[in-house]
């Protein structure tokens, strides 16, 4: 598929069928995250497959944003393991385990599997609860599956502000 079609043809699915993803399409979407810039290729990223009955309940605690989906990743990095900034002031832990983590949505649209980026949990009740090292920041979960019947994208997917609001020539 295309790159602009990929782009295009990608939305935050909230309604999965609850069949898991295929070893083979989660490989290549593991490669695709491989694959993406971390600063100084540190790559601190460090993804978690969940798939188990036990996993997905601990996640089902911790998040509503499940949505049925059978695989979830959950993207965190390992905070000791990071570029620090001129200044002091920002590391990038967060924008690297966020670009690994686009790669990883983006492939998964091109092999035919959808998706849903998850932001709403609390990064250390999540940690916790999954038992990850104390090291680790959980970043985002990503919902993988196949869109249930009737899904589709929300009616706000298609709005975006021009170009001229969001992009400046200096």
């Amino acid at each position: 598929m295309d790159f602009f079609e990929t782009v295009k043809k990608r939305y935050s699915c909230k309604k999965f069928d609850g069949r898991a993803v295929e070893k083979d399409r989660l490989e290549a979407i593991f490669a695709a995250g491989r694959l993406a810039p971390t600063a100084k290729n540190l790559q601190e990223q460090h993804v978690y497959v969940v798939q188990s009955e036990s996993g997905l309940a601990k996640l089902d605690q911790a998040t509503p944003c499940r949505y049925g989906a059978a695989t979830v990743l959950v993207v965190a990095y390992d905070r000791n393991n990071v570029f620090t900034y001129p200044g002091g002031k920002r590391d990038s832990g967060a924008e690297d385990a966020a670009i690994v983590a686009t790669h990883m949505m983006l492939a998964a649209a091109a092999v035919g599997v959808d998706s849903c980026w998850i932001n709403f949990f609390d990064p250390d009740v999540m940690a916790k609860t999954l038992g990850l090292p104390e090291t680790e920041e959980v970043l985002m979960l990503l919902d993988l599956g196949y869109a249930a019947e009737g899904a589709g994208p929300l009616p706000t997917h298609e709005q975006r502000k021009d170009l001229s609001e969001t992009v400046s020539y200096l």
